[in-house]
């Protein structure tokens, strides 16, 4: 029976593109969902739009000297294209700056404002006196109070996931000025969630614990467990939608609260533009509701969004949540301030046609229940020894040796063996699995079932050698090609899903009726007798080497350029007189021996032979190099450095050293290619 649902997926900030750590957690996985519901026939409304209020968004149009409206202007167009061009099947992408959005938020903040949902509240905020203004979540930096980490955000700690507000922090910084902010009191609405932690416990924690993926219970049992609190609705801002009340002057709604919002007004652009009622969607109890969402938006949108909903009273519920844990790249953070990401809008350029294959790399690693990895390599593999070694290369044969036997034709089956009847029962059985995995949130473990089916149909080519038997006996052929043609068939509908354009095109080249992903659960004849198939093309291109190594000379180069731009200058010291400068007594010399010294992480005790003499020197290079490593090295040496006492050791001079654009640690050394004497004086 249909079913009305409607999906979700995570309004993405436009303050830049779309990487592949967004299509890992949330747009893939929730593009699959939608386009498997769909194939069953249910009512279905996939909704997403750009976030486009967050602070972030204000920051970076500070940087660039432009307005917000220009940052989110460029990268909503951005974002949409992407989505367009790589097959994200959106019913409907919004944006938070739209007419419609500002009306339907308003409207929200309203019903809870007439409701008394919210308390008033003056508290004391962070104030940034030079910028003259109140700095909320990310204008502020400073240390996590949980974990420590320095760099955490004045909402939220990407080290450990901790969610606080930006009075939480320790040795608070303004984003803005670099400023140590005041305290200066303003008045602001707060959403008293303490006030629904008895509705949440029953809900989640009762409702909810064998169903919820493990990491999204569990975040909000300790979440509700620490004890829940009023969390401001408002902020003092000039970007965003303004407070909807007379009081509300020089204050927005925060963006964590209007950007939920975003789905429902989306719904109704979309509902509108196809003459449909929007409410069913939101209101109606038969509707399922689904969040595909990131881990660092689960308390939003499991805790603070459905307290929301409650608090109006019309709204349906969540009836899931499958949110993501992190992806990656090459054993590092995804960074995009520090361009450490693999860019759709690049990937599209690069790889023109295998918009498939990056969904199919990125499904099979997905980060479901912990964080995962992608690298070039594996995406390569995955690539060349799966895509096209076994599903590729199975319908490449089925279509070729169709065409060469019978013109394209589909022969009629002669007697079936127990290997046929065996694989087509085993081709129906295909369906139920990938479903139960579907509808489970288990993708990963889905696409792999899915290559399981092309594995199948390979198997059964490679057991029954139709290309030997065709002369011996060619009415066997028959029976084995049309088998393997319902195979083809099978996979060209419940791939779909998985690697949509594939999909297409193997249907465009089996000519495929219309049938549903029912038809072949039920065993139906999905490819008849005689039915005319077109022409065989290879669904998928293998990668070169030269390929991969071009994308990973580009990280190269972007963590050098982030290097070099984020590199600390040490500022110039005082000038000295050539006199002072004079003084020095620089020598060539060479390392005879070296150890390490006991108990000390940094240092190295260094013999050199300065050619007047052998003197002891404690150097603080042992991070970088080992003791055996730098034995014969030819050294520039301070050799009337007033003598130090190191743990013990005197140190009797300076072993020049400087750093390569890299950050790498290297020896002054004097011109290997023109030997010299040790103790010649450096003038």
């Amino acid at each position: 029976m249909s079913k009305r649902f409607t999906i979700t997926a995570a309004l993405p900030y436009t303050n830049g593109p779309i990487h592949i750590g967004h299509l890992a957690g949330v747009y893939i996985p929730a593009d699959i969902y939608a386009r498997f519901l769909r194939l069953q026939g249910h009512d279905v409304a996939f909704i997403c739009g750009s976030d486009e209020h967050g602070v972030p968004i204000t920051l970076k149009a500070k940087k660039e000297g432009v307005t917000p409206q220009d940052i989110v202007d460029r990268y909503h167009a951005n974002i949409k294209t992407s989505f367009d061009d790589f097959g994200i099947s959106f019913d409907n992408y919004s944006r938070t700056s739209a007419k419609n959005h500002h009306e339907t938020a308003s409207e929200f903040f309203k019903t809870l404002y007439d409701k008394g949902e919210f308390i008033e509240e003056t508290t004391a905020q962070l104030y940034d006196d030079e910028a003259n203004q109140f700095l909320a979540d990310r204008f502020v930096v400073g240390t996590c109070p949980k974990c420590g980490n320095e760099e955490s955000y004045g909402d939220q700690c990407e080290a450990c996931g901790t969610t606080h507000n930006a009075t939480d922090l320790i040795n608070p910084k303004s984003a803005i000025t670099g400023a140590t902010p005041s305290l200066k009191e303003t008045k602001h609405w707060f959403l008293p969630l303490d006030k629904h932690e008895s509705f949440l416990k029953e809900w989640i924690l009762d409702g909810h614990k064998s169903d919820w993926k493990p990491n999204v219970y569990g975040q909000c049992k300790s979440w509700i467990e620490d004890g829940l609190r009023p969390r401001a609705v408002t902020r003092d801002l000039d970007w965003g939608i303004p407070v909807p009340v007379e009081s509300g002057d020089g204050k927005v709604l925060y963006v964590w609260f209007d950007a939920p919002i975003g789905y429902i007004s989306s719904t109704k652009e979309w509902a509108q533009r196809n003459g449909k009622d929007w409410e069913p969607y939101w209101k109606d109890k038969d509707t399922t509701l689904v969040h595909f969402i990131g881990k660092d938006n689960i308390v939003f949108h499991c805790i603070i969004f459905p307290a929301m909903l409650k608090a109006e009273g019309s709204y349906i519920l969540p009836e899931n949540v499958p949110a993501n844990e992190f992806l990656n790249l090459e054993g590092q953070k995804l960074s995009t301030s520090k361009n450490w990401a693999v860019w759709l809008p690049e990937y599209l350029k690069d790889f023109p046609e295998k918009q498939d294959v990056l969904r199919y790399v990125l499904t099979a690693t997905a980060p479901e229940t912990k964080d995962t990895d992608f690298t070039w390599k594996e995406f390569q593999a995955r690539n060349n020894n799966e895509l096209v070694a076994i599903f590729g290369n199975f319908i490449n044969r089925v279509l070729v040796l169709t065409q060469k036997y019978y013109e394209g034709s589909v022969p009629s089956p002669n007697a079936f063996f127990e290997i046929d009847t065996e694989t087509l029962e085993k081709v129906n059985a295909f369906p139920e699995s990938l479903s139960k995995s579907i509808e489970r949130y288990r993708f990963r473990e889905a696409s792999q079932e899915l290559m399981n089916l092309a594995r199948l149909g390979n198997k059964y080519l490679a057991d029954e050698e139709p290309w030997k038997l065709i002369k011996t006996d060619p009415e066997r052929v028959q029976t084995i090609m049309y088998v393997a043609l319902q195979v083809s068939a099978a996979l060209a509908i419940v791939s779909e899903p998985f690697l949509p354009t594939t999909s297409q095109k193997l249907k465009t080249m089996l000519q495929l009726p219309t049938h549903s992903w029912e038809a072949v659960e039920k065993g139906a004849t999905l490819l008849e007798p005689a039915h005319q198939i077109g022409t065989a093309a290879l669904l998928f291109a293998k990668i070169e080497d030269a390929e991969i190594e071009h994308q990973l000379e580009k990280l190269t180069q972007s963590k050098l350029e982030n290097t070099l731009a984020n590199k600390v200058v040490e500022p110039q010291k005082e000038t000295v007189s050539f006199e002072d400068f004079s003084k020095l007594d620089l020598r060539v010399g060479t390392i005879i021996s070296a150890e390490k010294m006991p108990k000390a992480k940094k240092l190295l005790e260094l013999q050199v032979d300065t050619g007047i003499d052998v003197r002891t020197i404690i150097s603080g290079i042992a991070e970088s190099f080992t003791a055996e490593s730098v034995v014969g090295k030819r050294v520039t040496v301070l050799v009337n450095l007033a003598p130090r006492a190191l743990r013990g050791v005197e140190s009797q001079g300076m072993i020049l050293m400087t750093e390569t654009p890299e950050g790498k640690l290297v020896f002054v050394n004097p011109d290997a290619a023109h030997p010299v004497a040790n103790g010649l004086k450096i003038s």
